[in-house]
């Protein structure tokens, strides 16, 4: 009888860091907020049990009320420890970037999804004096950079469509402006395993990028970036090895 009781304690336990984990899900979706009663309709839960969960997560700072309007949004705690598993991934990946920086003699980044952007977090420099560079901490479009589209294509379609405008900033004469030519160039990225960037961001400057991601699903694109001038002629050759070290490496974090 013990063990029944011991046996439904913790199945009460899990389902309710279950619902926790779905109230947070839905709230990453609406960044301004939502209400109590959205939430329910959200998660498929009775508004009283989301009330006690979303209390219960307010004190732990996962969640922070907006308005009574609004209701809740993310709180900071969640960017604190989104930051440690960052910073982790980011050391366990270093190791392949620079093999394959060396691999290829060319600059390799990594790089997030933020805010509608690709950002950049970690960088292999390669020794050539004329270079393709953008620091840890910079933004670039998502439509028209290689890291960008690579994760725009490991995204669902509806993800895609919700990042992306119908008319997309151009930079250039190279630059897809169209959401639905973009779209399409995004299902052979999904079939070849990595994007192409030719002159579309910045003039000059070429990249191939593939995605990655962690055990959770956390998504990074990595990116080998350089001037045009040694990219033509080089695509398939920068694009076979991108692709053997994203294999390794999703390999390395448990994606087999």
């Amino acid at each position: 009888m013990n063990n029944d009781k011991q046996d439904q304690t913790k199945l009460s336990t899990v389902q309710v860091i279950s619902r926790a984990a779905n109230i947070l899900r839905a709230l990453k979706d609406h960044p301004k907020g939502l209400s109590l009663s959205k939430i329910a309709k959200e998660v498929g839960l009775a508004r009283s049990t989301v009330q006690r969960i979303v209390a219960t997560l307010e004190q732990e700072k996962f969640v922070a009320a907006v308005s009574s309007e609004e209701g809740f949004r993310l709180g900071p705690e969640l960017a604190i420890l989104g930051a440690a598993v960052q910073s982790d991934l980011r050391e366990e990946v270093r190791p392949f970037l620079i093999q394959l920086s060396s691999q290829v003699n060319e600059t390799v980044d990594l790089s997030v999804l933020d805010n509608g952007k690709v950002l950049f977090v970690d960088q292999i420099i390669a020794p050539h004096p004329l270079q393709a560079t953008s620091q840890p901490g910079v933004s670039f479009p998502l439509h028209c950079t290689a890291n960008g589209k690579a994760i725009l294509a490991a995204l669902p379609i509806a993800e895609v469509e919700r990042l992306l405008p119908e008319e997309l900033p151009r930079y250039n004469d190279h630059t897809i402006t169209s959401r639905y030519e973009l779209l399409k160039e995004l299902e052979v990225v999904r079939k070849e395993g990595v994007a192409f960037a030719k002159e579309e961001h910045i003039q000059g400057i070429c990249a191939v990028g593939a995605a990655i991601s962690d055990q959770m699903g956390n998504l990074r694109a990595i990116s080998i970036p350089l001037p045009s001038s040694r990219f033509y002629g080089k695509e398939e050759k920068l694009a076979a090895a991108l692709r053997n070290t994203c294999q390794t490496i999703n390999q390395h974090l448990g994606n087999k």
